[in-house]
């Protein structure tokens, strides 16, 4: 496999070109495009990180419209992801916007939120939580995730944590956008950070969130 060398800007304007033209005759006509910029570059990315964090699963580019009101499809952009347990792990997308890294869980069965929100109430594992997600915070990451509007039954609304509490999911994620390094080799060793970063919340969540 090829070493990686970043993104070229094609894989850019190959999602800029793909979001005003979502059509199989365009996704046909650019399709080597998306091979030789998008997919072969993710593929080496990747495997450049496996030895430390894992085999990455590279999404399809083709969306599942089933049951979707969107019948676009493909998506607008390319993700790979190294899990570390049930829907908990490393991410990394390239698109339009340009390159987005994350971490964390994007979903949890009820018994698995359920211990999770048993450590968030714990004063020891939910301070902790607190103060790696401030961490995070303080070094430009933002977090997100699916939350309730109101407090999770069971849970008081006064709690000091019910805003973590109230999360379905928990992510952090930081943008790169169009910075010069995307298009580098040295895009490698900005993502290698970012993930080792995040880490201690991954190991977090391995340690409290049982499946």
């Amino acid at each position: 496999m090829a070493q990686f060398s970043g993104f070229p800007e094609a894989a850019l304007d190959f999602y800029d070109d793909l979001e005003m033209d979502n059509t199989k005759t365009f996704w046909e006509t650019h399709k080597h495009v998306w091979a030789e910029s998008v997919s072969a570059p993710m593929k080496a990315l990747t495997a450049a990180l496996a030895a430390e964090f894992g085999e990455a699963k590279i999404f399809r580019p083709y969306r599942d419209v089933r049951f979707a009101k969107d019948k676009t499809p493909y998506k607008n952009h390319q993700g790979a992801f190294v899990a570390t347990g049930p829907s908990t792990g490393y991410y990394v997308q390239v698109g339009a916007p340009g390159v987005r890294v994350g971490a964390g869980f994007y979903d949890a069965s009820t018994a698995r939120l359920a211990s999770i929100r048993e450590a968030i109430v714990d004063q020891r594992r939910g301070q902790e939580l607190e103060d790696l997600l401030a961490t995070l915070r303080a070094a430009g990451w933002e977090v997100g995730g699916d939350r309730l509007k109101t407090s999770p039954r069971g849970y008081d609304a006064d709690h000091p944590r019910i805003e973590l509490l109230r999360h379905k999911s928990l992510t952090a994620g930081r943008s790169y956008g169009f910075e010069h390094f995307v298009h580098t080799a040295e895009l490698l060793d900005h993502v290698r950070a970012d993930w080792r970063a995040a880490t201690p919340l991954i190991e977090w969540f391995q340690a409290y969130a049982r499946t």
